[in-house]
């Protein structure tokens, strides 16, 4: 039963991904892969809530499949992460590279604890 809840989490989370990553390059007329940064930043927010919601026993293990494992690991993206700055670095937008992997980490571990503070603010 729980791989069906990592299917049904990934099933819905590829589709946010690609949707999500389109909407936002389309605003956004640069080469730096606003699209990518934003979906595995909302990732690790949703994973920094969902995480503090199952350690304060407000959500459930097979939620934390579900959404977790699921939706957060087709969601975000690490090897397209990878990809896109490693294209960077080779057109020669070295900076944009360099920039993607220190805003992506810091932004990345910033809202995984954002979204354990608002897990803990909501339990009170």
């Amino acid at each position: 039963m729980n791989w069906l809840l990592v299917a049904v989490g990934g099933a819905l989370g590829a589709p946010l991904r690609y949707l999500t990553d389109r909407a936002v390059q389309r605003r956004h007329d640069t080469v730096f892969p606003w699209g990518t940064f934003t979906v595995n930043v909302l990732g690790c927010l949703l994973l920094g809530v969902l995480t503090g919601a199952v350690t304060h026993g407000a959500a459930s293990h097979p939620v934390q499949l579900l959404l977790g494992t699921g939706l957060c690991g087709a969601l975000t993206t690490y090897s397209t992460f990878s990809y896109e700055t490693l294209r960077l670095a080779e057109s020669g937008a070295r900076l944009f590279a360099v920039l993607n992997v220190a805003a992506g980490l810091v932004a990345g571990l910033g809202a995984v604890g954002v979204g354990g503070l608002l897990a803990d603010a909501v339990r009170g």
